[in-house]
């Protein structure tokens, strides 16, 4: 019997290995050829493995309390694969579920066909042609979005990323900094292949060309002798934060739009993607795109105010060191930062909580907030402390922010886990700006505190990149509605 079981489990696993590798080529064709992004609740399918895909369904059963089968969501992908599609992001896992409830006596094929009828309008492109990119700093977050724009060029009518502007180092500057692309110690080697082409001064990567362009000031690069043109640039060397450092950007050649990876000063609209993406207009040239920690908690914030009301409360992250801070105690002119990362908890300000009110006006003096950078080297957590509006329970927030996690305007943004053995590195490469750990809830009457992780780079980065998709007309209709 215990013999017989086993070989079940087996074959059943081999079964479901084969579907998945049945998918991948239904999977690419539809995103290389049409632009569509399959999904399982909200995480891509594309350029997945089979172990994976497999891995993707798995994770449903968080959501769902039941499996979400291979089995059950290839015939929906095979009768996607049969519609003549434009460009859109489509859940498959979704679709199935539905299709198991409401199907009503319909084949895969004619549900699907139902459901899609939207889009199933033929082959189309939302950009008459690519949308140049340039990166002006190539450090942790230049390298991450350089992989993240990469990997989702797609048939090449998208985002292209041009360039990368830098300060040579060293003869061999190009070489270093392929090298830096191609692997990295927290994030893991690079998902394709790259080469240098040192006639252009070029790093190839999965067969896009980028050229590292070497100055010290913005406004003395001619973009368009490389043939790049209306580039949005992002700043990611924090150096600038103002409109007029930033404005030196629009005095460049091929320079159209500036966004800045951290926190804008003055008048810079400082967007939270998924909260208050209506600043994003054709009239501003320079954006912000707020620092990572805003980014986790804004989204959190406002779903819990919408539903519940706050009153006030403090913000505490634990933040991962950055390269702000010293390997070893050093002079450092800020306090308290000279002492060694590796070595101490350092407790630091932070700007996040003020932050929000720029993307929540609501909340304007109803939060505090303080920083301590701690001895890893990527995954932060953020601490709300929060005083509600009105009375609740574990229970009924929990379920709220799960439900927010998987069907809202802000299921990009915030991710859910009800895992009770989960620990900062089980969330390096989360593409959501935060992930709200449920069973770290607490909640006595109407003060309740939420524990949200972040991955303070890859997370984002792709809060990032979907600013970049915004601003350049990119944005997928996501379906099922």
């Amino acid at each position: 019997m215990a013999l017989s079981k086993q070989e079940d489990y087996f074959k059943d696993w081999k079964a479901r290995e084969e579907i998945a590798e049945a998918m991948i080529p239904l999977i690419g064709n539809l995103y290389r050829n049409h632009g569509v992004v399959t999904t399982v609740y909200g995480r891509s399918l594309v350029n997945n493995s089979p172990i994976d895909i497999l891995k993707t369904h798995r994770f449903a059963r968080q959501i769902l309390e039941t499996e979400l089968w291979v089995r059950d969501t290839f015939p929906i992908l095979q009768a996607m694969c049969n519609l003549d599609l434009a460009p859109a992001k489509i859940d498959i896992g979704k679709l199935t579920v539905r299709f198991m409830a409401q199907g009503q006596g319909l084949s895969a094929e004619e549900f699907v066909r139902q459901e899609l009828s939207g889009i199933n309008t033929g082959k189309g492109s939302l950009l008459s042609e690519p949308r140049d990119v340039v990166l002006y700093g190539f450090g942790r977050i230049g390298r991450l979005l350089a992989r993240i724009l990469i990997e989702q060029t797609g048939g090449g009518d998208k985002l292209r990323l041009r360039a990368a502007v830098v300060r040579k180092g060293s003869d061999d500057d190009l070489v270093k900094r392929a090298s830096l692309l191609r692997r990295d110690s927290v994030h893991g080697p690079y998902h394709g292949t790259i080469r240098v082409d040192e006639e252009e001064n070029a790093i190839i990567a999965n067969g896009n060309m980028i050229r590292i362009i070497y100055s010290d000031s913005p406004e003395s690069v001619d973009y368009t002798q490389y043939g790049i043109n209306n580039a949005i640039l992002v700043d990611n060397t924090g150096k600038w934060r103002d409109r007029d450092g930033l404005g030196r950007h629009l005095k460049a050649k091929g320079i159209a739009k500036v966004v800045l990876t951290a926190p804008g000063k003055g008048d810079i609209p400082n967007i939270v993607y998924g909260v208050n993406n209506e600043l994003i207009n054709d009239q501003e040239q320079i954006f912000s795109a707020a620092s990572c920690t805003t980014n986790a908690i804004v989204p959190v914030l406002k779903a819990v105010h919408d539903r519940f009301g706050i009153l006030n409360g403090h913000v505490e992250t634990c933040h991962s060191y950055t390269n702000d801070q010293n390997l070893i105690d050093n002079y450092h002119n800020k306090s308290r930062r000279g002492r060694g990362a590796p070595l101490n908890m350092v407790i630091t300000e932070t700007g996040a909580a003020k932050a929000v009110a720029k993307a929540l006006p609501e909340l304007t003096g109803k939060l505090t907030g303080n920083a301590i950078r701690v001895p890893t080297p990527n995954v932060s957590l953020a601490i709300l402390n929060l005083t509600l509006g009105r009375e609740t329970s574990v229970k009924e927030i929990n379920s709220y922010l799960r439900d927010i996690s998987l069907d809202s305007p802000l299921q990009y943004q915030i991710d859910y886990t009800n895992s009770p053995e989960v620990v900062s590195s089980d969330f390096v490469g989360s593409r959501h700006a935060g992930v709200v750990d449920s069973l770290a809830t607490i909640v006595s009457g109407s003060h309740c505190v939420l524990y949200v992780w972040y991955d303070n780079e890859f997370g984002y980065s792709c809060q990032v990149v979907r600013m970049l998709d915004r601003m350049a007309g990119l944005e997928l209709p996501t379906l099922p509605r």
